[in-house]
């Protein structure tokens, strides 16, 4: 059925994707600015990475044409894998604390001078520890969440693109 989904409508199913994105991002604000967890280095590239998601999905779900659709998910594919990789990352960390705490400053460092920094300061500002876990549901910390949530993405970005490809 899901696979039949993506067959018949994968304009919505994008905009799903870059909604839910929307979404997982906008409760990553809630926990910032109501909650008051401060984000790590390695949240605030998660927090880059779902921003590309949701804006290359909505491309996507807006656009008819095949080619801007298999080119827009693949890059879905990239940036949910990166995604995924900086959230599995940061678990590993989480479950096997390093002797002296660190996620990466030369990272931060990075992402204190992109551009985009400056333009929207409050969604991608913290300095948290990586290694710490402030909220957990269901067991999975922020950073398990968030690579399942990315995982799944790249999963699905993966089953799309094998079947557009493969009806050439």
């Amino acid at each position: 059925m899901l696979l039949n989904w993506i067959d018949g409508a994968p304009r919505r199913v994008w905009l799903l994707v870059c909604l839910g994105c929307i979404g997982l991002l906008a409760f990553g604000l809630y926990l910032q600015h109501v909650v008051g967890l401060e984000p790590c280095p390695m949240c605030i590239v998660q927090r880059y990475a779902l921003v590309l998601v949701a804006i290359i999905a909505g491309v996507v779900s807006a656009s008819g044409k095949k080619s801007l659709q298999v080119g827009g998910v693949f890059l879905v594919l990239l940036v949910a894998g990166f995604g995924a990789f900086v959230a599995a990352r940061q678990s590993f960390l989480q479950w096997y604390p390093p002797e002296v705490a660190t996620c990466g400053r030369d990272l931060y460092g990075m992402i204190e001078t992109f551009p985009l920094k400056r333009a929207i300061p409050m969604i991608f500002k913290g300095g948290g520890d990586c290694t710490v876990i402030d909220w957990t549901f269901l067991g999975g910390s922020i950073a398990n969440w968030s690579f399942i949530c990315f995982a799944l993405i790249t999963l699905l970005a993966l089953v799309f693109l094998v079947r557009k490809l493969s009806r050439r």
